[in-house]
């Protein structure tokens, strides 16, 4: 569905765009534009090249190829000024057989086009209610470059419903990609408080902040975390000088993508089988990737190394993280989260979530 107005715009109301594959908007006008020129240029070579049983009640010198046209503008508009008429039976005739209907046709297509636009945008205003009102708990990804997208795809390995998860970005044609991927996203800055509260921010459960600048990382990060006091926010920052400033602007995780890359590199570099395995747990596509989990019941009272089918390497109780290595960490117990390694689960896409779940006109 396409937007109505970016959301940074000053005194724009942004709306947020829901998965819909459709129609260019500027095609649509074209095509339009395009048939009912050709139904005006049809009823001209009609009226042209019957001209004989025409009158021009107001010059009385025939009809040329000029008042032909301009018979036909006064027809299809219905204004019927009157000075040209048709006085043969059989002109009269074509008018009552050929012409209204093409009148029709053409009133049909402008007055049309008006209702559609309307409707389309009255519309669009009531699923953009509807959306907010039902938005709870969900995670914004702010910037849906590579590192937003893969976050997206790792929110959804691991079970995060595509309904859940919205996206800011600045780029139209991010937020296209967005949209093909069943993901509901804003076009706009994230620093500007409006558009974050239209993205219901203050209800979100999790903020990831992807940007590919740090300064306006640290500036989105302190705007999201006034609004909302809570919620966990992950940014991800270029430089390791800077991590302690988006900390301080209320980061809850702050991840080094410049660092993080160079180690990934000098692991590969001291053997390529270390780097592939790291790069394994990261990409999460295949072989192994990382989870987090509740632990099972049957699971309460067992040493994480009786876990089976996977690798327990920490285990989150009471919100304090403790490694397998922990001696507090020796035994599981209910309410533990686990964080695992495991073979790697084929992404599930559901094609609903593609072709418009969140469509209002499906």
């Amino acid at each position: 569905m396409a937007k109505l107005e970016p959301g940074g715009r000053e005194g724009v109301l942004s709306l947020v765009s829901l998965p819909r594959i459709s129609l260019s908007p500027f095609k649509e006008l074209a095509r339009r534009t395009a048939l009912a020129l050709l139904i005006l240029m049809l009823n001209t070579f009609i009226v042209w090249l019957d001209r004989d049983a025409y009158i021009d009640n107001t010059a009385g010198d025939g009809v040329q190829l000029l008042d032909a046209l301009y018979y036909s503008t006064v027809t299809m508009t219905t204004t019927g000024y009157g000075d040209i008429t048709p006085v043969a039976a059989h002109a009269r005739l074509m008018n009552v057989l050929v012409v209204t209907p093409l009148r029709i046709g053409f009133l049909v297509l402008l007055v049309g086009t008006t209702i559609e636009v309307l409707t389309k945008e009255g519309s669009r205003s009531i699923a953009d209610l509807f959306w907010r009102r039902k938005m709870r708990n969900h995670v914004v990804v702010i910037g849906y470059g590579t590192k937003g997208r893969s976050a997206v795809n790792t929110l959804r390995r691991q079970g995060e419903s595509p309904e859940k998860i919205l996206v800011i970005d600045q780029h139209a044609s991010a937020v296209a990609d967005a949209n093909f991927d069943g993901l509901a996203a804003f076009q706009g800055d994230a620093t500007r408080r409006e558009l974050l509260r239209r993205a219901e921010i203050s209800k979100a459960k999790q903020v990831i902040i992807s940007l590919d600048r740090d300064d306006t990382a640290i500036l989105t990060t302190l705007t999201v975390r006034q609004l909302n006091p809570t919620a966990g926010v992950v940014v991800a920052v270029r430089e390791h000088e800077n991590v302690p400033l988006v900390r301080q602007s209320g980061a809850s995780s702050v991840v080094t993508s410049s660092e993080t890359v160079g180690r990934l590199l000098g692991l590969s570099a001291l053997g390529p089988e270390l780097g592939t395995i790291m790069q394994d747990m990261l990409t999460g596509a295949e072989g192994l990737e990382v989870h987090q989990r509740l632990a099972e019941p049957h699971e309460a009272g067992q040493p994480p190394s009786a876990v089976q089918g996977e690798r327990v390497i920490g285990i989150i109780r009471n919100g304090t993280l403790r490694r397998f290595y922990d001696q507090t960490a020796a035994r599981v117990e209910i309410g533990d989260e686990l964080i695992v390694v495991r073979r790697a689960q084929p992404p599930v896409r559901d094609a609903k979530h593609i072709l418009g779940a969140f469509d209002p006109d499906s």
